[in-house]
C-alpha cells in the first residue's frame, strides 16, 4: 500500500515537473503572440514592459526551479525502481504559495501581452495576500489579545462521542473501571 501511494505521489511530481518546465516557456511565447496579434504597437516592448517581465522572471525562475528540485522523483537508473519520490508538491503550505506565485507571474505575462501593462496591477495580489496573512495570523491576535485555543463554551457546546458519554456516565457513578485522571 505505502509503495502504491509512493508511485502515486510519484507520478503527480512527475506532471507537476513537466507543467512547471513549460510554465517557464509557455507563457513568454503566448505573450508575444498575443503582442503580435493584438497590440502590434506595442512590438518592441516598452522599457517599463521588459523591466517588469525581469523583475518578475527571477523570482518565478528561483520559485520553479526550487519545486523542480524537491518534487523530482529519483530512480534507479539500472532498473528504473523508485528510490524517492520526493516532497509532495501537492501539499498545502510553503509549497502551494510557491505554485500561486508562479501562477500569477504567468498569468501576468499573458494578460500584459493580450491587454497591456496595466496588467500586471494584478501582482500586487502576492504582497497583499501575505500581508493578509502575517495580519491574521501574528499581528492581530497578538495586539488585540485573542487567543487561538476554543473558549470554554465552545467547548462545552461540542457534542461528545459514545465513548465519551458512557465513560462519563460511569464517573458520575464512581465506577471503578473509570480512572479519573486530574488535570493542571
Amino acid at each position: 500500500m505505502a509503495n502504491a501511494s509512493a508511485k502515486r505521489i510519484a507520478q503527480q511530481n512527475e506532471t507537476a515537473v513537466k507543467t512547471l518546465k513549460l510554465g517557464m516557456i509557455v507563457p513568454t511565447i503566448i505573450s508575444l503572440v498575443l503582442r503580435f496579434l493584438f497590440r502590434r504597437s506595442s512590438l518592441p516592448p516598452s522599457k517599463t514592459s521588459l523591466a517588469l517581465y525581469i523583475v518578475t522572471f527571477f523570482p518565478s525562475l528561483f520559485l520553479s526551479n526550487y519545486l523542480i528540485k524537491i518534487g523530482t522523483p529519483r530512480r534507479d537508473p539500472t532498473t528504473g525502481t523508485l528510490l524517492s519520490y520526493g516532497e509532495d508538491l501537492s501539499q498545502t503550505g510553503v509549497t502551494e504559495w510557491c505554485f500561486d506565485i508562479l501562477y500569477i507571474t504567468w498569468a501576468c505575462q499573458i494578460g500584459s501581452g493580450a491587454f497591456g501593462e496595466w496588467f500586471w496591477l494584478l501582482y500586487t495580489v502576492i504582497p497583499l495576500f501575505a500581508m493578509f496573512k502575517l495580519w491574521s495570523s501574528a499581528i492581530s491576535p497578538y495586539l488585540l489579545g485573542r487567543s487561538s485555543a476554543p473558549q470554554d463554551s465552545q467547548v462545552d457546546n461540542q457534542p461528545a462521542s459514545k465513548r465519551q458519554e458512557k465513560l462519563r456516565k460511569r464517573s458520575e457513578k464512581a465506577d471503578p473501571r473509570v480512572r479519573v485522571q486530574n488535570r493542571k
